[in-house]
């Protein structure tokens, strides 16, 4: 396939370009190349390369600063999608979008479906439930993925900032009454690959295996980094005084890509601990009976 990633500099998109690149023939464009708001922009863009998919990595994700820029995230979460939508509907390509655990406001108690009512609590959310109904108004062919606490190699995340803020600090405090799926970038990327290389389309529910509060996950970035004297507390949400609203339980259920695939994802502790040795180091990894 000739493919096109969107934000091919991003988390993601660095992922996404490695993984499909080694088996189809892979081209990005990043914000420096072309504009996700401008139709033309987008027009030109696509029918410079002529792809067969394009898979937009392309995001605004500072789920904060969405609070404030609420304009400029929509623009380009929820307005460059359907730009995109538009051309790839008209020239029949297919297109593969992500979206979000936050599209949901937490409150369901158990894994979400594909299929549960949607009610974000936040602008960012919104903003990406937003990208789902142009998605879905503007193109047939489409693969639209929900992720959860995305982490990866490149840009900011959550396993880099504690790893960071270790090295330095000794006593951190992190919420204990949020609990999702952390998703490395690199799994995910796999899994958009399975996806595309199967023909699937639809709305499917992607992350690594598992669950855990962002207490757990710091304390495990930790244990495997075998950063040594470094106390976790765990905190309620309410004390960091966030702009925007978390959902407390965001978890979702990945049951129809494992049944649609055959395949599944690895448990978020053996990809976090595959990340760590390639961050951190393997000298530095705990021994396999404390994993």
């Amino acid at each position: 396939m000739k493919i096109l990633v969107l934000g091919s500099k991003g988390q993601l998109g660095t992922d996404l370009m490695e993984v499909l690149g080694s088996a189809h023939a892979v081209q990005g464009v990043d914000i420096d190349d072309f504009d996700i708001t401008s139709f033309s922009d987008c027009r030109e863009t696509v029918a410079e390369f002529s792809p067969d998919a394009v898979v937009n990595a392309a995001a605004y994700t500072n789920v904060d600063g969405c609070e404030t820029e609420r304009d400029l995230c929509f623009a380009i979460n929820a307005e460059g999608v359907r730009n995109v939508a538009r051309v790839c509907s008209d020239r029949e390509i297919k297109l593969v979008h992500f979206s979000t655990d936050y599209v949901f406001d937490g409150t369901k108690g158990k894994p979400y479906v594909e299929e549960d009512l949607c009610n974000p609590i936040n602008v960012y959310g919104q903003s990406k439930l937003q990208s789902e109904i142009y998605l879905k108004e503007y193109i047939r062919d489409y693969l639209l993925i929900r992720t959860a606490w995305l982490y990866g190699r490149t840009g900011k995340n959550f396993v880099k900032a504690i790893l960071d803020k270790a090295r330095y600090e000794k006593k951190l405090q992190v919420v204990n009454d949020q609990v999702g799926s952390p998703t490395y970038s690199s799994d995910l990327a796999l899994a958009v690959r399975l996806l595309l290389e199967g023909h699937h389309t639809g709305v499917f529910n992607v992350t690594n295996r598992g669950r855990c509060s962002w207490y757990e996950f710091a304390v495990r970035i930790v244990q495997y980094a075998q950063i040594p004297d470094v106390e976790i507390e765990a905190i309620s949400s309410s004390m960091l005084q966030r702009q925007a609203l978390r959902p407390a339980y965001s978890v979702l259920s990945c049951r129809k890509f494992i049944h649609e695939t055959k395949k599944t994802t690895r448990y978020w502790q053996v990809a976090l601990k595959d990340f760590v040795v390639k961050t951190w180091g393997k000298k530095n990894m705990p021994k396999p009976e404390d994993a």
